[in-house]
């Protein structure tokens, strides 16, 4: 499984603004176990659909 960075490297609050992961799984990435990147990758998913429906609430 490749690493899901895209060379942005923009971090808010821990978060990396281009692929979403926290930053010590974007520094950890190469010792991560086969078994865990997709948990680490999923968890990235989740947060990127939270910011992009917080993003659209109005108010």
């Amino acid at each position: 499984m490749q690493d899901p960075c895209i060379n942005l490297r923009a971090f808010k609050r821990d978060i990396c603004q281009g692929c979403r992961r926290n930053m010590a799984k974007t520094k950890g990435w190469k010792k991560l176990g086969k078994r865990v990147r997709p948990t680490a990758l999923a968890e990235a998913d989740m947060r990127l659909l939270s910011f992009a429906t917080i993003g659209r609430r109005k108010g």
